[in-house]
């Protein structure tokens, strides 16, 4: 089965209706249907909740996570995979890219999946992961 990481960028992009909507709108569609398998680190679900709760309110951001849980993406922590930090770590300490990115980055890379995202920092790592950049 193939399977795909989601980067906040991509639910931002969905969320506030910006470049790459529609094609995120279109792979939760295919998810829901069974594949791809949409994955999220939670590290980068927190960015998108402080990301709201910044920018709206806390109320929208409590809204958007519920919208979140409804949606077919497994959430991944990071509370025992130490695997996954280690190579979020590595990622930072060689990279210059945000921590939050970086576990985006390192779960694509530990998966063997496609990371899906129109941020250009990860342009860092694109030669180690595969992309599907959002347009």
């Amino acid at each position: 089965m193939v399977t795909k990481v989601l980067d906040s960028y991509a639910l931002m992009a969905l969320f506030n209706d910006e470049r790459g909507a529609g094609e995120v709108e279109k792979l939760l569609l295919k998810a829901e249907g069974g594949s791809p398998n949409l994955l999220m680190c939670v590290v980068n679900w927190g960015e998108i909740y402080y990301s709201i709760s910044r920018g709206a309110s806390p109320e929208m951001a409590e809204a958007k996570a519920k919208e979140i849980a409804g949606m077919p993406i497994e959430l991944v922590g990071v509370d025992t995979d130490l695997s996954l930090v280690r190579q979020a770590a590595f990622f930072k300490a060689t990279r210059r890219m945000s921590y939050a990115d970086c576990f985006a980055a390192a779960l694509a890379k530990i998966r063997n999946a496609e990371l899906v995202t129109g941020d250009p920092e990860f342009k860092a790592v694109a030669g180690e992961i595969k992309i599907a950049w959002l347009r």
